[in-house]
């Protein structure tokens, strides 16, 4: 005869009961059968309010989604022959979107002559690594794309967490 282990409607162990039985309590007490551990031996049921149940862990699921943050991922586009003030803008520019907690997409295009010195775009994506370096991480090494060669930078995780210096701390 087939048997279950039955935990009750506040979690209470019950013990091994037959099916029948285990029915019984159920619509005596106004309450569903739910098994919840199958592969067990007994398998394990408990008398809950399935409908109930349903409802709280949907509400449960909304709140997860609602509190999942969206990752962004920005893109920032370099050339190789980079002038020194045109490589500071995009740089603030990168250092600006890892403060607002986004990924960046990096990337360095390549023509022509250029594709054959690809030891030039990497060694400018390290300098800009090094430079933000405060602010993220290489999530992704450069790799070289066709024409193109892609770094991924990611936030660090505590940085806004991370309170500003005052003038005061730093003298005292």
């Amino acid at each position: 005869m087939p048997e279950v282990r039955l935990v009750g409607p506040n979690g209470e162990q019950v013990g091994i009961v037959r099916i029948e039985d285990a029915l019984r309590l159920a619509q005596e007490s106004d309450l569903d059968l739910v098994e919840v551990a199958p592969q067990a031996r007994p398998p394990v049921c408990k008398l809950m309010d399935f409908g109930k149940f349903k409802y709280e862990s949907a509400q449960k699921a909304r709140e997860s989604r609602r509190n999942q943050q969206l990752t962004v991922i920005k893109e920032q586009k370099l050339r190789p022959k980079i002038d020194q003030h045109d490589y500071e803008t995009k740089k603030g520019h990168v250092s600006r979107f890892l403060a607002a907690g986004n990924k960046v997409k990096v990337t360095i295009m390549f023509r022509g002559r250029e594709q054959s010195r690809p030891e030039l775009g990497f060694r400018l994506l390290q300098k800009l690594a090094d430079d933000v370096a405060e602010l993220g991480f290489v999530e992704s090494s450069p790799k070289q794309d066709g024409r193109n060669m892609i770094m991924v930078l990611a936030p660090h995780k505590n940085l806004k967490a991370k309170p500003k210096a005052t003038p005061e701390a730093v003298e005292s």
